[in-house]
């Protein structure tokens, strides 16, 4: 039976998981089964491997597609998965048709690697991606990668570009993007992809952007899970709690650090009791005064929604 269409299966929680890693370094893939397993079991709608908490830019195209094909085949057809590729366009073509091999559901484009290029030419690479496999694909907006709203247009009307996130947080320009695309009878889905995207969520609610990636759903799903049924019911209360008490707290913690935005995320799996290893290079651990209060603060958001710390 063939699944329906990408585009139709993206709805609800988006799960990032974090690429395991051994106490050598290397890839440990049975750890990252065990984190995908728990995540879909916990009510994920969607897996994103090897993405940006994932350490996309970490991986060897070898340890790339083990990690699709070992999300792939955990998943085994429950959820969609959707792997990240990125770097130039003939790289970026290389991971697309490897996530393709491995049986992942999309792409998820990430920015070209360094150079800041035109209009033109950032609709010359995501064409090409886009024509280089059957999969469907959803493009990253983000540093090097800002659109106008008549590129995101150019955009839709490729063969297989299905979606836009947003990682710029510039709410004008998605409000004039949306309206674009809209404007020319195209259709797009739109993603909230800042790195605490439950901190915006209701402003992007506010221009029709319901989607969004949750990190802290890869340590604690029992509050992004709270969070993200209370948005969508329209319990601002909840909302509102779950922000002054947990989610703001976070990202002023991530703040304090460069990379913690997946240093920390993987800082939080572990405490939450599966090892799946440190960052690798570039990217460094966190101080262990920040562990402590990510700690701290992951008790303090489980009991804002009444669930056990289990630590």
């Amino acid at each position: 039976m063939t699944p329906p269409p990408l585009a139709d299966r993206l709805d609800g929680l988006l799960f990032f998981p974090v690429t395991a890693y051994g106490p050598d370094g290397a890839l440990d893939l049975d750890a990252f089964r065990a984190h995908v397993r728990a995540g879909v079991e916990h009510g994920a709608a969607a897996v994103f491997a090897c993405c940006g908490t994932g350490e996309f830019h970490a991986l060897t195209p070898d340890e790339y597609r083990a990690c699709v094909a070992a999300a792939v085949e955990e998943v085994a057809g429950r959820v969609p998965v959707v792997a990240g590729t990125g770097y130039g366009t003939a790289l970026a073509v290389r991971y697309a048709r490897l996530a393709e091999e491995a049986g992942a559901d999309g792409l998820l484009a990430l920015p070209p690697y360094l150079v800041v290029a035109d209009q033109a030419g950032l609709l010359r690479h995501y064409a090409a991606l886009a024509a280089a496999t059957s999969l469907d694909l959803v493009v990253y907006q983000r540093d090097n990668a800002v659109f106008t709203p008549e590129t995101a247009a150019d955009l839709a009307r490729l063969d297989r570009v299905i979606g836009f996130k947003d990682g710029l947080g510039d709410l004008d320009l998605m409000q004039r993007i949306v309206s674009a695309v809209r404007a020319e009878g195209l259709d797009l889905l739109y993603f909230n992809g800042l790195p605490t995207a439950e901190l915006t969520g209701s402003a992007y609610r506010g221009i029709g952007v319901t989607l969004y990636s949750s990190a802290v759903f890869c340590f604690v799903p029992e509050v992004a899970l709270a969070f993200h049924r209370a948005i969508g019911a329209g319990d601002q209360a909840t909302v509102d709690r779950l922000v002054d008490g947990f989610y703001r707290p976070f990202a002023d913690l991530r703040a304090k650090g460069r990379g913690y935005a997946v240093s920390l995320v993987k800082a939080g799996v572990r405490l939450r009791g599966l090892d799946v290893g440190e960052v690798r290079p570039p990217l460094t651990e966190p101080a262990p005064a920040h562990v402590e209060e990510l700690a701290e603060l992951i008790d303090r958001g489980l009991a804002l929604v009444g669930a056990e710390t289990g630590r």
